[in-house]
């Protein structure tokens, strides 16, 4: 597949996770979320840490996540990402975008390996989905 298949593919899907959400409206984590909801996207923000966020519940994990969802960004920092990679191998999630800076190579491959749709070639879903502040 080529990177625009993978995107498509990534947003075909009925709803979304965005783990690594963040409460401060500055960081990645928010930015993220916001622009999936500027775009109509039925989204979970995951955080353990926040009971909701933009107004949203927060699941507070990856297999706290509803089944619909079958995309997941990820906003955390690489060797996060490397542990949360197999959560969600094992939840199901059928697509991972790793915003640029959550990259890690063994998580990469891992998905690569199970069969997973990754996104971690520096793709940034602000920029794809055109993210704009209020």
């Amino acid at each position: 597949m080529t990177i625009q298949e993978q995107i498509q593919q990534f947003l075909a899907a009925e709803a979304f996770g965005v783990v690594g959400a963040s409460v401060n409206r500055e960081k990645y984590g928010n930015k993220v979320l916001r622009c999936y909801l500027q775009n109509g996207k039925k989204t979970v923000p995951v955080n353990p840490n926040e009971a909701e966020i933009e107004g949203i519940p927060c699941a507070a994990t990856i297999s706290d996540l509803p089944p619909d969802v079958l995309s997941i960004s990820m906003i955390t920092p690489p060797a996060v990402t490397t542990k949360l990679v197999p959560l969600a191998i094992a939840k199901g999630i059928k697509n991972i975008w790793m915003q640029p800076g959550a990259e890690h190579p063994e998580a990469v491959a891992l998905c690569i390996e199970k069969g997973i749709n990754v996104i971690a070639d520096g793709s940034c879903l602000l920029v794809v989905l055109g993210y704009h502040e209020h």
